[in-house]
Parts: structure tokens; sequence; C-alpha cells
């Protein structure tokens, strides 16, 4: 499934460095640059997990965990510290309001993402389930449970396409004349970097390749 990262830490570079490469490895992952920003933004995507700074303005990281965990809407949510003060004391003050796990910075990139692999296994099946996709063609919003998400005009036609016979195979033909238009051309490549950008915001088994001939969209059980 598409796993939703929230990230909240008021260095900016930590942000894009981590968010550029989580988005790489195919999460779908927002930002947050203080704590009272992060729990808003956390109450309207609820995200799977948060990675959150202990030192920031405003909110600080333990205030911010503890404010998470009073909120119903993110009971299951997954939180973990990066945090440049590592002392045993922090750590014990982390878990006790309720973190996950921490990990201490500076951030080692292929650490972080084996860490965050494994915490995401932890999330229960019932919360991993998909939710079902619908599209907003007056508002040109999709909306995957409460999550609203707006993508690029071409994503979307894809997706509309797709999504508007489910279970019926478009060939790979058919997709680039109704999306495209048979007087656009475009590389061989094109459907499939759509059809991979789509499947890391909506989930991968929306979207079903059939090899050779051409895509179909199977809706959530």
């Amino acid at each position: 499934m598409g796993y939703r990262i929230l990230l909240i830490d008021d260095e900016t570079d930590i942000l894009e460095f981590v968010k550029y490469n989580l988005e790489r490895d195919g999460y779908e992952v927002y930002t947050a640059q203080n704590g009272a920003e992060g729990l808003e933004t956390a109450l309207k995507i609820k995200p799977h997990l948060i990675l959150l700074d202990m030192l920031m303005p405003v909110l600080d990281g333990i205030d911010t965990c503890r404010a998470i965990r009073s909120a119903p809407a993110l009971k299951n949510v997954m939180v973990v510290f990066l945090s440049a003060v590592g002392s045993e004391e922090t750590q014990l003050q982390s878990y006790d309001v309720g973190a996950d796990d921490f990990i201490n910075k500076p951030i080692k990139m292929n650490i972080l993402r084996s860490r965050v692999q494994a915490i995401l296994k932890r999330i229960p099946p019932t919360e991993s389930e998909e939710q079902p996709i619908v599209i907003d063609k007056e508002h040109y919003q999709v909306r995957k449970g409460d999550q609203t998400l707006m993508l690029p005009r071409k994503e979307f036609a894809l997706l509309e396409l797709l999504h508007s016979q489910p279970g019926k195979l478009f060939t790979r033909e058919e997709i680039y004349s109704k999306v495209w238009g048979d007087k656009v051309v475009v590389g061989d490549r094109t459907i499939d970097v759509h059809i991979r950008k789509l499947r890391q915001k909506i989930g991968e088994e929306h979207i079903v390749t059939v090899k050779g001939v051409g895509y179909k969209f199977e809706p959530a059980e």
C-alpha cells in the first residue's frame, strides 16, 4: 500500500533530504516545520508514521508527541523521534510520552530507511486495508477515504480513464489515444512512468499490469 509519512522538523535541509529519499522508496511524504503545524497536518492527512524532531519552536517534540497520543484520530499512528539530543534521559522521556522508536542525528539514511520499513510492518492489517478511490471530476480531485489527492493533469486523466471501467483492460494504444491524443508523440516509457507515480499515491494493488498489453483498475475489496 502507499504509506503516508509525516516529517516534522524545523531544519529545512533535513526535511528535504529525508523527504527525497523516502519518496524514492515509494512513500507519500508530507512535511511540517514545527510541532503545531505538524499536529494540524497529522489530523488532516492521518499518516501511518510520524518522524518527529525533539527541539522545535512553537511546540517541541515531547509536547507534540503527547498531543498526538491524546488525539483519538491519531491513536494508531507510529511515532519515531529523530534527535541530536540522544541522552538516555531524553530517550526515556520520548518513550514515556508514547514514542515507538528513537533515532539519533546525524541521520544515516540507510539505517533510517531500514527502521521505517520495520516499523511500518508493525501496523495491524486492519489499519493498512486500502480505502476506495473516488474521482471528483468537478473539482479535479481524487479522494481516498478521508484523504484528498491533487494529481498532475495527465496522471488525473490516466486514473480517470482506468477508473471509468473497473476490471476492463485498456491497451497501451487506447491509453495513448485517450489520454495524450493521436497527434501527440510521446516516449515508449511515458505510460509506465505515470503508472508508477499513480501507484505511489493510490496504492500498488489498484492498477494491474497485463504484460505486453496494458493496464486495468481493480477497486478495493
